[in-house]
């Protein structure tokens, strides 16, 4: 069945196709109820405006660029509803893709997501290259990145105090009477791995406890199977821990896997906490301890911001340095503004495979 066009409701409605476009844009030049007769008459046909013919009017697509590390982590996902709910809100759909940390991959985003003309990029992958950032900038696309490791290097980003988080995580540890704790990250997430192994030593520093280097492993990989993995690194210790922060709650998963199989028992003999509180983390056996990121909040800031962007016209350099270059208006939009950077803190949660240590455990 053909589409509804605006001349097939100028005809219902025996009115001009000028006077039918006028009425469904609003225009105070029409009657009051010219208006919602044309209305009536628009939807009783069934008619569908065209985002196409509003794109050319308006110059804007109504579509956000979503770039995530991955898709296969849940932590995304719920980011990612609060991008959406803020967004639809608006009027815009998304149009998403995953970097999978590969620079080949990302060119080929960029250049898809600047031929499809999307209006504002949110950048939700740990890195990027600074070479893309600067194709998107070029198109005039404001960005917003969210939890970014150059973070420093945009000028509007939202990003957790994950130093904070895993401070919070480690002295739940201490507080519980644990000494021996090590740490298992994943150097391939950058700077946010840097911020949670930084939290650790920290508390470890503030505790007086020094921490030996084989205490602290990091894998290429931020998934279960990495977390088995890296298990076998503290297991083969003379001198085991008695309890482990892992970068993520998906590796915490591999980890719980890893004793399970090893026929060592959470939290009796060895105590595991996570971070980011994905769904999964209150389903584990037992449910896991973790840090809990304000995921949806995060992304529904992220999204606020680059249509806060949008609806001012402050389509500007979103790398420049934050200092006091930040009310140029290299878009000639009349308008200034100044670098928006939001910090945001979570919450600890302590569910059951945190308690306090068993007798120390060393390898036969």
């Amino acid at each position: 069945m053909p589409a509804v066009t605006i001349k097939d409701i100028a005809k219902q409605a025996e009115v001009s196709h000028s006077t039918v476009s006028r009425a469904l844009h609003g225009s105070p030049l029409i009657a009051k109820n010219t208006v919602e007769r044309i209305r009536q008459t628009a939807h009783e046909l069934g008619y569908l405006p065209s985002a196409a013919a509003r794109s050319l009017k308006t110059n804007r697509s109504q579509a956000l660029g979503v770039i995530l590390s991955s898709v296969e982590d849940p932590f995304f996902s719920e980011i990612l509803q609060g991008i959406e709910e803020v967004a639809q809100r608006s009027g815009y759909s998304l149009f998403m893709a995953a970097s999978q940390h590969d620079p080949e991959r990302e060119q080929a985003i960029v250049q898809a997501m600047s031929e499809h003309r999307v209006d504002g990029v949110i950048i939700c992958s740990a890195s990027f290259k600074a070479e893309q950032r600067r194709q998107f900038l070029a198109y005039g696309v404001p960005i917003v990145v969210v939890n970014n490791q150059a973070a420093e290097d945009y000028r509007y980003s939202i990003y957790h105090d994950d130093v904070d988080g895993s401070r919070q995580i480690t002295r739940h540890l201490l507080d519980l009477g644990h000494q021996r704790i090590a740490y298992i990250g994943n150097y391939s997430s950058g700077r946010t791995n840097l911020d949670r192994l930084n939290g650790f030593q920290q508390e470890m520093d503030a505790a007086g406890l020094a921490v030996p280097p084989e205490h602290i492993h990091e894998v290429s990989g931020g998934g279960p199977e990495d977390g088995l993995a890296g298990l076998e690194h503290f297991l083969a210790l003379s001198d085991r821990p008695s309890a482990l922060v892992c970068y993520n709650d998906m590796m915490a998963i591999g980890v719980l896997k890893g004793l399970q199989q090893a026929g060592i028992q959470v939290p009796n003999e060895f105590s595991v906490t996570g971070f980011d509180n994905i769904v999964f983390s209150a389903f584990t056996n037992p449910p896991l301890t973790t840090f809990d990121q304000p995921k949806r909040f995060i992304g529904a800031e992220a999204a606020r911001l680059v249509l806060e962007l949008l609806n001012t016209q402050l389509i500007e350099d979103s790398s420049e340095p934050r200092a006091p270059s930040g009310n140029r208006d290299p878009a000639g939009t009349g308008t200034t503004t100044q670098p928006r950077v939001r910090l945001l803190k979570g919450r600890l949660l302590v569910r059951e495979t945190t308690a306090p240590p068993a007798v120390a455990m060393r390898n036969p």
